[in-house]
Order: structure tokens, then sequence, then C-alpha cells
């Protein structure tokens, strides 16, 4: 992590400082149309006393919006006097992303999720990824990242955590998981852990808890439900904020390998021949791709690898090579 240079962010809210603060962190990013622009990142924080610190965000990825929906109404909602700690809130992380609709950046193409530790002297995507990492990382005692499918993935919805070296740290990880309450809870694994978020906090010994809820590039009122009353109940669970947390029934998934993964070999139309939520067994067939240059070809079968549950399939129509086909994940107890 290159520490020698100062964040050029400026944040206009005061860490330290009582009460709710509604503000920006300022980004200077000289462009054509404002050669002393900034982004100016929204940001809440709500601040009573001494206690733990939450950081919560959302649009680490533009087009994902159960979590910016949430957050958002956390921070316009929250009452400082039900708060026995911090809460710092950044409902659109990759402000640009968000703006755009758009999974990365129109700016730099940064994927904020795969642009830490950052750079103060790197790109848009990268300079705030190292804001996130020098200045609010350090901060926070529980770390909360809202994701969904975007437009190119669909979910189940459910809340997640690692699976990790440190199985003191996985504990407390899966204990919010398990307060936050969704229809399903994951112990998930990454195909490609490198550079993300969740990884920078698990390293500086932060409770991470993120989510997929959902996808297609919307979301559902069941999913931003989901959304208001999981993080709501994740805050009582770390003593932030007062009240008893409001648990419903949630089914545990696990995700023991890469052969949860199943991507397609060729571009084409797809064909999700199980829905979300069924029952597959290895061998079966999850998706056909059909050819769309010519009549006459045989799809393209794509079997699973292992028996599960569908957790997850590509959304549009139209698939290419190398995309994730489907996501298959086994139910656990809990």
């Amino acid at each position: 992590m290159s520490s020698l240079r100062p964040s050029p962010i400026a944040p206009t809210v005061d860490f330290d400082r009582d009460g709710v603060q509604h503000g920006f962190l300022r980004l200077p990013y000289s462009r054509d149309d404002s050669a002393w622009g900034s982004v100016m990142i929204p940001i809440c924080v709500i601040r009573n006393g001494k206690g733990p610190t939450a950081l919560l965000s959302g649009g680490n990825h533009g087009d994902e919006y159960e979590g910016p929906l949430a957050l958002y109404d956390l921070a316009r909602t929250l009452d400082p006097k039900h708060v026995s700690g911090s809460v710092i809130i950044v409902p659109a992380m990759n402000y640009p992303a968000f703006r755009a609709g758009t999974r990365t950046s129109p700016i730099d193409k940064g994927n904020m999720n795969r642009s830490f530790p950052g750079r103060p002297d790197g790109t848009v995507t990268e300079k705030i990824a190292d804001y996130f990492q020098r200045e609010l990382l350090p901060r926070a005692d529980i770390v909360f990242d809202f994701h969904s499918g975007g437009r190119t993935l669909d979910f189940v919805p459910f809340c997640a955590a690692h699976t990790l070296p440190d199985k003191v740290l996985e504990q407390k990880a899966f204990d919010a998981v398990a307060a936050f309450s969704a229809p399903f809870s994951m112990r998930m694994i990454e195909i490609d852990s490198v550079g993300m978020y969740d990884t920078a906090a698990e390293e500086m010994g932060k409770v991470f808890v993120s989510t997929e809820l959902g996808g297609g590039g919307t979301s559902r009122a069941q999913t931003v439900r989901i959304a208001r009353r999981g993080i709501l109940n994740v805050l009582r669970h770390a003593g932030i904020v007062a009240g008893a947390v409001e648990k419903t029934r949630t089914q545990w998934l696990d995700m023991p390998s890469g052969d949860c993964f199943s991507f397609a070999e060729d571009d084409g139309m797809i064909e999700t021949m199980v829905d979300l939520g069924e029952p597959v067994k290895e061998g079966s067939v999850l998706a056909r791709i059909h050819s769309t240059g010519r009549t006459g070809i045989t799809p393209q079968e794509i079997r699973a690898k292992m028996s599960g549950m569908l957790a997850a399939r590509h959304f549009p129509g139209l698939v290419k090579a190398g995309d994730c086909a489907a996501v298959v994940a086994v139910e656990v107890e809990g």
C-alpha cells in the first residue's frame, strides 16, 4: 500500500463529531467540462459518544441497487439517540459507476472491487480505494458491503461471509450474517479475491459481511425489504443501534470448491434449464447455449459439476464465452 503521498480526497464531515452529518468525500477530478472539478461522493456519519464503528457501503459496483436504496434510507432515518458509537454510511462507493448505472467506472473503467489497496496518485477508482484503505477501514470494527448481481447475474437473496484462516474472526463474521437474517446465508469462496475490498478489510482483522440480493440491474420489493431490515439487524447485533435483532428463518449454504461455478465456452443465446433455488444433481443440465450465427447447430450444454441448489444464474439472454453461467451451492446446517 502506497503511503508516500496523502490522499487527495477531502471529507466535508468530521468523523469524531457527535450527531448526524451529511456531506461528501470530495475527490479533485480535472476534466474537459470542469477544469477544477471534483467527484462528490455522498457520505453520512451518525455518531453518539464512544462505542464500536460500523462502515456501511453500497454501489461498490454501480449497477447494484439494494444497498444504495437501504443506505440512503438509513442515512435519512437513523436517530443518533439510538446509536452507541458511530455509523459511517457511503451509499454509492464507486460514485461515477453508480451515476452511470454500470459495474465499472465510466471515467477509468475501474472495478472498485478489484482495485484495493488503491493508490493516492492513481486513477479515480484507485484513489477512492486508497481512501477507504487508509482512512475509513482503520476506523471500523465491522464492515458491511452490499452487493447484488448487477446487470449480468441473478442470485437467490443471501448474506455472506468468507471462510478465513482466523477462525475467531470467521465466527464473528458468520454471527453477523446470521443476525442479518436473509432467506439464505452463505459460507462463501471467491474465484478471484485479489484486489477485493473484502480482502483488504479481512487482512486488517475487520469483521466483513456482504450480500448478493437478486440482480438483473434492478431491485425488487422483497430484496429491498431484506436489505433494510437486515442492516438494522447487524447494527443491533454489533451493539451500535438499540433494539433486538428481528430474526427470520435462514437456510445456510456453502460453496465448498471451484466446482460451484460453471462458465460458458461459446457465445450465444442462453436457455436456463433450472430456476433459482431449485435442486440440481451432478451432471444435470443447468443451461444450454444456442448458436445464433446459423440454424441447425446443436446447443452446447452446461452441466453441473456437483449436486446442490442453483444459487445464481447468468441474467441477460445473450452470453459470451467466459461468462459465469451458473453457481451451485450446497445446503448445510447453520
